[in-house]
């Protein structure tokens, strides 16, 4: 259920993977989970616009998640983060 809180959205194939849209803390744009056959492994874009912004590589399965959540939304100060964005959205916490 974590993906809901990066803001998931517009999931489209790509060759051997899949790209979706993300509006993360840290990271506001698209990612690509990339499968590679022969490492047995992922890699893992993170695109703003056209431009590639950050790439991280050789991510088994059982990390995909956590991976990127800690590249797009998990900041220093998380807990104070959300506080701060549902104060702007108008909930309490």
């Amino acid at each position: 259920m974590v993906i809901f809180s990066w803001g998931f959205r517009h999931p489209i194939a790509i060759k051997n993977g899949l790209r979706f849209y993300v509006n993360g803390f840290k990271h506001k744009g698209w990612v690509e989970v990339v499968y590679d056959e022969g490492w047995d492994l992922f890699t893992i874009r993170l695109i703003k616009g056209d431009k590639l912004v950050k790439e991280i590589e050789q991510v088994y399965v059982d990390m995909l998640v956590n991976t990127i959540d800690h590249a797009i939304e998990k900041t220093a100060n998380y807990e104070k983060d959300v506080e701060h964005w549902l104060e702007d959205v108008g909930w309490s916490a």
